[in-house]
This record gives C-alpha cells, sequence and structure tokens, in this order.
C-alpha cells in the first residue's frame, strides 16, 4: 500500500485556488492513500464565527467533497482532508475520510487549538476506525497530538493508520507524533502545511515538516520545512496488527488499566 502527504501553503479564502493546487500537485503521483492539512481548503486565521460559517461546507454535498470525491475516483485513491465543517448549526474543525465509493468517516476534533476555542465547536463523538478497503484508518487533526489519549482509543479499536490533517506552528509536535506511533505501533501520516498567515491581527508560521512513521516510530519520510511537496512511501498495513515491544512485552497485553482510573475523571 503507497500512503503519502500534500503538503502545500492554502491561500486564505481562495477555496477553487487551493483545490486546483492540489490536483495539480498529485497529478504525477501513484498512491492508494493522500493526507492533506487541516482546513487545507480555506486557510487558518478566521476573523470571526461570520467568516468561518460563510467559508464553511456541509458533507458530504459542499463543494469540497464533490471535488475531492470526482479527484478520488479519477484517481483511484482515498484522501483524508482537514475541513470547517458545517452540521446542525454548528461548526466543526473536522477531517474527512473519503475512497471513490464516497465519505467513509468524518471525524471532529476533540481538543480545539487557541482561538479555535472562540470560533468552533468541539467534537462531541469518540474518535472512530474506518475500512477503506487496505487498511483501517483513523483520524485525528491538529492539536490532538498532545492528548496521547487520542491515538490509543483509535489503536485500541484496530487502526493501522492515523491519519493527522495538521497546521502545526509549534517545534515539537512532529516528534510527538513519532511517540505516538512507538506507544500503539501504528503508522502516522502528519500532514502539515507551510508558509505564514498574518490576517486581522494575528501572525502565524507553519512548521511544514509533514511525515510518516511506522510502528516501531521510525521516521520513515520527513518533508521540508517550507517547500510545497508531496511525499509517498510504501507501507505494509498488517505490520501494525503486531504489538509486540520484546519477546515478553506486548504494548496492549501489558497495559494494567486498573490502575489508570484517574484517567477518567477530571
Amino acid at each position: 500500500m503507497k500512503i503519502g502527504f500534500v503538503q502545500f501553503c492554502p491561500i486564505f479564502g481562495k477555496k477553487e485556488e487551493n483545490l486546483e493546487k492540489v490536483e495539480k500537485l498529485i497529478q504525477k503521483e501513484e498512491a492508494d492513500l493522500l493526507v492533506l492539512p487541516e482546513l487545507f481548503n480555506t486557510g487558518y486565521i478566521f476573523a470571526d464565527k461570520e467568516e468561518l460559517e460563510s467559508l464553511a461546507e456541509k458533507i458530504p454535498e459542499g463543494e469540497t467533497s464533490r471535488f475531492l470525491l470526482e479527484l478520488s475516483r479519477r484517481r483511484k485513491m482515498s484522501l483524508v482532508f482537514g475541513i470547517a465543517e458545517k452540521a446542525k448549526n454548528k461548526l466543526y474543525n473536522s477531517a474527512v475520510l473519503l475512497t471513490p465509493e464516497g465519505v467513509k468517516g468524518v471525524y471532529r476534533k476533540l481538543h480545539l487549538f487557541d482561538q479555535e476555542k472562540y470560533l468552533f465547536d468541539p467534537g462531541e463523538n469518540e474518535p472512530e476506525v474506518f475500512d477503506d478497503g487496505k487498511a483501517r484508518i483513523g483520524m485525528m487533526v491538529c492539536f490532538d497530538w498532545l492528548f496521547p489519549e487520542v491515538a490509543r482509543v483509535l489503536a485500541l479499536k484496530g487502526a493501522e493508520i492515523i491519519c493527522h490533517p495538521s497546521d502545526l506552528i509549534l517545534p515539537y509536535a512532529q516528534e510527538a507524533m513519532i511517540t505516538r506511533s512507538l506507544e500503539n505501533g501504528v503508522f502516522t501520516i502528519t500532514c502539515n502545511r507551510t508558509g505564514e498567515e498574518d490576517r486581522v491581527g494575528r501572525k502565524l508560521s507553519f512548521t511544514g515538516r509533514s511525515q510518516i512513521t511506522d510502528p516501531k516510530g521510525n521516521m520513515l519520510l520527513q518533508a521540508s520545512q517550507d517547500k510545497e511537496e508531496v511525499g509517498v512511501v510504501e507501507i505494509d498495513p498488517l505490520l501494525a496488527r503486531d504489538k509486540k515491544f520484546t519477546e515478553n512485552n506486548f504494548i496492549f497485553d501489558d497495559r494494567r488499566p486498573e490502575f489508570y482510573k484517574r484517567l477518567l475523571t477530571k
């Protein structure tokens, strides 16, 4: 199975241009699964909730979902992308798994970062795992990296690959995802964006360095900090089913949940 990321710099508010950029970047790529950044079609810094609502879309009927579905069918690949989702009078920072057959799953970001708390509604459902026909796939979004419970829940539910659309600005998030792979015995694909956004009195610089890690915590591929690039590697997702750490240690079997009850309280 060939998996990868599409690292680029979205132009704020220019959906059509961002969609065309993705199509152009992947036109010569052969892959089974590609991950796009968080909020890849809109950009990140929204002036207010009204601006966010004007750019958010319903899934699957929105223009972005329809464009990517056609692209998925034409290229015969699955796509995971980050998008501002409009649903039931709420606005979510979501990740979507799309296959040539249609939308397979939606994950709504549980842990909102900084100013996102004033714009988005937090996700309300436990992360789920979806089968795209080649692997069992879980999703998390950007700041979820700081909360190891998200990746652990996905791994316990059988995820072989965790897709991680991101707009990372902190310098150590990529390193943390190596640990998420190692402690759960899964592949991870972190797709970050590049460039800067300077709007409404806020300026953010994004760290790039999209990456793919394997169940042993090895870095299979990492992009540059500032270039737009697509990275693809070939993997065997079945390797993520082997949870042996040493001859005498198994990642999940060695857990002792009876001593973790504090995790379930605030």
